[in-house]
């Protein structure tokens, strides 16, 4: 039984694969005998919209619910995502932030303009004591040959911190993913490459 207690924000855009992610979070948490839940808090998971899964572990977890000021982490899978949710993380927290551009319509349109070094900006703000991480995961994922391995990308940063077994983590992929097994080499191959980035 493991001693992991966490609150896990993932901040993305729909089609990054942040309810998968939660998912395998879940997954990894029940090989470790610990309580779980995972809810989608906001937003609409269709391609562009903003989405943010809530997940929380320990030994018992009454509410999924993460207040302002909470996360133990908070994995951005888009810039502008992190920004949006940076208010979540705690003092100590730790931000993974994948440093895409998603751009909406309105700036797209020229209505609005995309913030300009968020990373930067957020270092800069952060509390005493807060990490900030920035990879490039759509570029890891795509070295493994999908876009589609972002979400695993930022699990194996997010590995770096979480103290769990990596062949726990391997065995709870093997899962998420069993309905296409095909994929999971991809996969795990996706996980080390965020893992080496995040360290």
């Amino acid at each position: 039984m493991g001693n992991l207690e966490a609150s896990i924000v993932l901040a993305g855009v729909g089609g990054q694969g942040t309810l998968i992610a939660g998912k395998l979070l879940g997954i990894l948490a029940l090989k470790l005998g610990l309580d779980v839940k995972v809810s989608e808090v906001h937003g609409m998971s269709q391609r562009g919209g903003s989405v943010i899964t809530y997940v929380k572990i320990g030994e018992e977890v009454h509410s999924p619910i993460i207040e302002d000021g909470t996360a133990d982490y908070v994995l951005a899978f888009e810039e502008v995502e992190a920004v949006r949710w940076a208010a979540l993380l705690k003092k100590e927290g730790v931000m993974i932030i994948n440093n895409q551009q998603i751009k909406s319509l309105p700036v797209l349109m020229g209505q609005m303009q995309y913030p300009e070094n968020i990373g930067e900006a957020l270092s800069k703000s952060a509390s005493e004591g807060t990490k900030i991480v920035e990879i490039d995961a759509l570029d890891l994922a795509m070295e493994v040959g999908t876009s589609k391995a972002v979400n695993i990308v930022m699990m194996g940063a997010l590995s770096n911190y979480l103290g769990v077994d990596e062949q726990l983590w391997r065995e709870a992929i093997e899962e998420a993913f069993a309905a296409k097994p095909k994929t999971i080499p991809g996969n795990i191959s996706a996980f080390e490459k965020g893992r080496k980035a995040g360290a």
